[in-house]
């Protein structure tokens, strides 16, 4: 399928990044496949990751100290800046 792709410049948390460039690294895909990936796995309420990826996610989270969980996705502010 032949798809238009854009450039974005997109914030994301320091650890997170390290965490889904590591493991997109590990698949040899580019970052943006990787999320892409995940994305529309998610639009259709399915789970994007095998049991021996979310291993290797574990793993990747413990180098880079990644301790965010969903629960905390909606509750993220930046250092400096107050809600």
């Amino acid at each position: 399928m032949h798809i238009e792709r854009v450039q974005t410049g997109v914030r994301v948390e320091k650890r997170l990044l390290k965490v889904l460039k590591a493991l997109a690294e590990h698949q040899d895909r580019s970052l943006g496949d990787l999320l892409e990936g995940i994305v529309l796995h998610a639009f259709e309420g399915r789970a994007p990751f095998s049991p021996a990826t979310l291993d290797v996610i574990q793993q990747l989270r413990a180098v880079y100290g990644l301790d965010l969980t969903a629960a905390n996705s909606h509750a993220l502010t930046e250092r400096g800046h107050a809600d």
